[in-house]
């Protein structure tokens, strides 16, 4: 089973720099932004590669003092469902890993936990969807792929810019 590190979320303490940092200085596009959770949190994606709907986020939510705090979690892509659901056993088995959870955020099916050092772990393949985000919501892993499919699309065919994968991949590619 082959890992991709796909994204980083970062708590940063000043959006606005990080933003302008990131897009200006290192080329990185704002995919989506939006609230997350209660106000004033937000949360900002950024992509430099049109095939990702993102490579970072940033919250707005670093703490100022102490040890570090900006690593929300780190997230690696896996070829299919079979590999999450695999790696859902792996970590659920093992007891140094913890706060184990699937959930999904319409584009994707993830299983999320802490590392023996508390540090946040994604694995997720995608799904056949595009959906806006930020979305989460808890998933079944004992669903097989079909009724999994139907299930993510009648959860989020409401929401915004719902649709094929494809089709959002290729007006990323497009506006390249």
């Amino acid at each position: 089973m082959a890992f991709e590190l796909a994204h980083a979320v970062v708590y940063v303490t000043d959006m606005s720099q990080m933003v302008d940092f990131y897009t200006q200085t290192l080329g990185f596009k704002v995919a989506d932004r939006g609230p997350l959770g209660q106000e004033p949190t937000e949360i900002v994606f950024l992509t430099k590669n049109p095939l990702h709907h993102h490579q970072l986020a940033f919250m707005n939510t670093r703490k100022d003092a102490g040890p570090s705090n900006s690593l929300n979690h780190l997230a690696f892509r896996v070829d299919s469902l079979d590999d999450v659901k695999t790696a859902l056993r792996a970590v659920t088995e093992d007891p140094s890993a913890s706060g184990v959870k699937p959930v999904t955020h319409g584009n994707a099916w993830s299983v999320y936990f802490k590392d023996p050092e508390g540090n946040g772990v994604e694995i997720f393949c995608d799904s056949p969807f595009h959906v806006q985000q930020p979305q989460a919501k808890g998933w079944d892993p004992q669903m097989d792929i079909q009724p999994l499919t139907s299930w993510t699309k009648e959860t989020f065919e409401s929401e915004n810019e719902f649709g094929p994968i494809e089709k959002f991949y290729e007006q990323q590619t497009q506006n390249e």
